[in-house]
């Protein structure tokens, strides 16, 4: 579905970055690439892409003190939405790695403790909201957050046991799963997300920082 509504990609080094903006370009959201040198202003939702290592994606950021300018645009109230890495980083740290991450959730992200690692492949996962509905979508990952509050989680999914698929809080939505790799229905995800952010203006998340 075509809209108007033009998002922030972050340039991550070692990202799914390239997989991201082919999707979007497919789906007519517009979007500009963000870096230290071009740096996202606020005035545009972010989406925050990454795969593989914890800390090698938060000392990515940390370039230009990157890291900074991103958690305080979200903690502003820029919507977010992060995706494979791009969730596990909003948690304070990882089993993977003596790097700290964004804190923006409480909870960790641990290994998985049972079955073939990493996860590949197509899993069901379930909502816990009803504006969210059920499908099957595509995962590569050894690591899964575990969020201190439940109401943190927004899908579930089931690897020799239930793990935190999304998360959603506010402005901050991620996703464990690659929505951009989950077919129609991945496609449905960034939708609704790109919908449901659709109203944002720099204005609207001024007036949210003064409360």
């Amino acid at each position: 579905m075509k809209t108007k509504v033009e998002v922030d990609l972050v340039d991550v080094a070692g990202g799914n970055l390239g997989s991201v903006s082919r999707c979007l370009r497919r789906m007519q959201i517009p979007y500009r690439l963000v870096n230290p040198v071009y740096p996202p202003d606020g005035t545009k939702p972010i989406i925050l892409p990454g795969v593989g290592n914890f800390g090698a994606v938060m000392n990515s950021l940390r370039n230009d003190n990157f890291d900074q300018l991103i958690l305080k645009l979200v903690r502003e109230g820029t919507p977010y939405l992060g995706i494979c890495v791009g969730m596990q980083i909003l948690f304070e740290g990882s089993e993977e790695s003596s790097v700290a991450g964004f804190g923006l959730l409480p909870g960790k992200v641990v290994k998985f403790r049972q079955g073939k690692i990493p996860q590949i492949g197509w899993n069901q996962i379930n909502p816990t909201s009803p504006d969210w509905k059920e499908g099957y979508v595509y995962f590569v990952n050894s690591y899964v957050a575990e969020p201190l509050e439940p109401s943190d989680i927004l899908y579930s999914a089931n690897y020799f046991g239930p793990f935190c698929a999304a998360v959603a809080r506010d402005n901050i939505t991620a996703f464990q799963f690659h929505p951009e790799k989950s077919g129609d229905f991945g496609k449905a995800l960034l939708n609704q997300w790109v919908q449901s952010v659709s109203t944002f203006s720099s204005d609207q998340k001024l007036r949210g920082a003064r409360r």
